[in-house]
């Protein structure tokens, strides 16, 4: 799964250190409307208040989020969750007989039919290099005697392989991670015991008033290293030292993974056989899956659909929407396997959005996955994919999912490729650091930075990430699939692509991963060189649904065939 929330600062720290004149971001900054709050949100106010105006009736959207996992408890989230009308729950029966038994908020693909659940996984990277080393890494292999599907095999191997040795940028990432986490335990522990308590906020330290030197510099330190990393002021410690240990195990695990076959956590629970694509009656129906895995999937949940208007927590984007639960994300990379089977449930589920915040660098079951795709577009299903926060140009360097369906040559006319934006209040930029782009196969950017929505516990947070600006897109897709159901998938992304924000040419834009410094156009970012906007977005639909005479889908120019370049992967 990509960098997320506060790990994505700390990596980008030395760029943001000198980003002074940063503000906290409003909560819930991203829907706000540029020309009235002067920050470049998604402009949904106005979208609701047009939509008020011509007095149309919403119908129920039910939006697929494939991820982590979801708190079905969450004072926010639990009134619009999907349930299944044809299975009575808890009764240990197949009631609508689609061979998932009490799949009553959607499905589990990383559960074992005892009730364990997947919670790590190795990156596909390493999983393909032991997977054929046996048979490609011998030295009287003779590639040139391959032939068909061995070919290709040996191409990802290969490519695997390369990609294995780490570079001394990763090492350095790996080094500055370390001593990142080293530094804030240390000043976390002594916090806790001058402060009398395990837990705080950053705001409660800018309160607390230290009683000795070593206090002192601690509470300066520790407010130091928080500015720096731009952490709001409400968040707890204990959730960004999680965050920190987590990734950090995960960066070393992926520095050993050369010399250390990774431990298959999916075949010692899941236990289906992973190579045969009809055998895919497995997993199980906890869709929360671990408590600490949950965060992601159910903070992307809430900005698709926190109940609205309801006097708590946040306002999700779309107001009549039900949130089916998929879960097939661990800590980790994602199988291919499992997307496939997952986007195929939630169309015959009837999913009319499918939103997919995860992604990665190798799909060596890609064909099982195009097939799954080529299917929702069949049935007139939208596909939001995040493009990634790794600061790659994905024209150069090839990210999975996509819409390149290979065994069709073309593309999928259903998918949505999404970057992130930021506000340059925020962060300086109006392209969030992280964020990876590409002016042929990034479609849009969205909010993706200190965006606030829920998290287990019927609690809040901001996290950062294309993760976050691709559940706003699919917000919107179902806003607009709700008040206009007669448009088809292809005129929704026709309709969020042409609707965008172009930002004023003036606006800083620094491109990621460059030096310090360097500015870019921001329209060279993205086919639509433009953030998409929620109230536009609604009038093109009302003038496209006025002027219809028939359902065929609006005809759009194809994206670019991805490059598939073998530059390194940056985890």
């Amino acid at each position: 799964m990509m960098h997320r929330g506060i790990v994505l600062a700390i990596l980008t720290l030395p760029v943001f250190f000198f980003q002074g004149n940063a503000q906290e971001a409003p909560r819930g900054w991203h829907l706000l409307d540029y020309t009235q709050d002067s920050f470049y949100g998604i402009s949904l106010n106005k979208a609701y208040s047009f939509l008020k105006s011509k007095h149309r009736t919403p119908k129920p959207v039910i939006v697929a989020v494939l991820d982590s996992g979801i708190d079905t408890t969450h004072e926010d989230l639990k009134a619009v969750l999907w349930r299944n009308p044809k299975e009575i729950p808890g009764n240990g029966i197949d009631d609508d007989g689609n061979g998932y038994i009490d799949d009553v908020y959607g499905w589990n693909f990383l559960g074992g039919k005892d009730g364990r659940d997947v919670s790590k996984a190795p990156d596909e990277r390493s999983r393909i290099y032991h997977r054929f080393k046996g048979t490609f890494a011998e030295k009287t292999f003779d590639s040139t005697t391959l032939s068909g599907v061995n070919i290709e095999h040996y191409r990802t191997w290969k490519k695997a392989a390369d990609e294995m040795n780490k570079s001394d940028e990763d090492q350095s990432e790996l080094m500055f991670l370390e001593i990142t986490t080293r530094a804030l335990k240390r000043h976390d522990q002594i916090l806790r015991k001058e402060m009398g308590k395990d837990e705080f906020t950053i705001e409660d330290v800018e309160k607390f008033l230290p009683a000795s030197r070593m206090a002192r510099e601690t509470k300066l330190n520790y407010l130091t290293m928080m500015k720096m990393m731009k952490v709001d002021s409400d968040e707890k410690n204990t959730n960004l030292i999680a965050d920190l240990e987590r990734e950090l195990t995960k960066t070393k695990a992926s520095f050993e993974a050369k010399d250390t076959p990774p431990v298959d956590y999916r075949q010692m629970i899941v236990k289906d056989d992973y190579f045969n694509f009809s055998d895919r009656f497995y997993g199980n129906n906890d869709v929360m899956g671990p408590m600490e895995d949950a965060d992601h999937g159910t903070h992307v949940s809430g900005l698709i659909g926190a109940q609205r208007n309801n006097g708590i927590g946040v306002d999700g984007v779309a107001d009549d929407v039900k949130i089916m639960m998929l879960r097939i994300v661990p800590d980790g990379d994602e199988y291919d396997k499992d997307v496939a089977l997952a986007i195929r449930y939630a169309v015959d589920n009837g999913a009319k959005v499918i939103n997919m915040s995860f992604g990665k660098y190798f799909s060596p079951e890609k064909r099982w996955v195009d097939s799954s795709i080529k299917y929702a577009e069949a049935h007139d299903v939208l596909i939001v994919h995040a493009s990634g926060n790794e600061r790659t140009n994905v024209d150069e360097k090839e990210n999975f999912p996509n819409p390149w369906l290979k065994q069709w040559n073309s593309n999928a006319t259903n998918f949505i490729n999404v970057g992130a934006s930021s506000d340059p209040k925020i962060s300086g930029s109006l392209v969030a650091e992280f964020s990876n782009y590409g002016k042929q196969n990034v479609d849009v950017f969205a909010p993706g930075e200190r965006i606030y929505s829920t998290v287990p516990g019927s609690q809040y947070r901001s996290l950062n990430g294309t993760s976050m600006a691709a559940p706003i897109v699919s917000g919107l897709a179902a806003l607009i699939r709700s008040y206009y159901p007669e448009l088809s998938a292809v005129q929704v992304k026709k309709i969020i692509e042409e609707s965008t924000l172009k930002p004023d040419t003036s606006a800083p834009c620094i491109k990621p991963g460059a030096k310090e410094g360097t500015t870019t156009p921001f329209n060279g970012l993205s086919k639509t060189g433009g953030i998409i906007n929620a109230y536009n977005a609604m009038m093109d639909a009302d003038t496209v649904k006025g002027v219809m005479v028939t359902k065929e889908p609006l005809k759009i120019n194809p994206p670019a065939k991805p490059n598939t370049s073998t530059s390194k992967t940056k985890l």
